[in-house]
């Protein structure tokens, strides 16, 4: 499998990984923003989604239900947050895929409505203009 010898992602400490597969793993996010928040990563190195193979995609998936499971038994969040930032416009930091399982707790934010939606702050609030 393609690796970068400069890319975090394809470096990983084997230590850190939490569940795994021959074509994808699952480790703790290096920066959380909730208690359990953590990462599905492909082992080959692809920056985008769309440049996964389908069966890779598959692997990812199933191992984002095995992650949830573990977070559910470990720190019993009222729900999740599952994305991916797709290119530098979208906040992609790391050009090697990777999709965040975010646990979410009641209490965590103000107003979770909307949820992902925030990430557009000013037009995140669909919600107050409706009548």
């Amino acid at each position: 499998m393609a690796q970068r010898e400069s890319c975090l992602f394809c470096n990983l400490d084997r230590q850190r990984i939490l569940h795994q597969s021959a074509l994808a793993v699952v480790c703790p996010d290096s920066f959380p923003v909730s208690a359990g928040h953590c990462l599905v990563i492909p082992r080959r190195h692809v920056a985008s989604l769309f440049e996964a193979t389908e069966e890779e995609q598959r692997e990812m998936l199933r191992l984002l239900g095995e992650a949830r499971v573990s977070i559910n038994k470990t720190h019993a969040p009222a729900g999740f947050t599952i994305g991916i930032n797709e290119g530098p416009a979208a906040g992609q930091s790391i050009p090697h895929l990777h999709i965040h399982l975010i646990p979410r707790y009641e209490g965590d934010v103000a107003e979770p409505r909307g949820g992902v939606r925030w990430v557009l702050p000013a037009r995140a609030d669909y919600w107050s203009s409706r009548k």
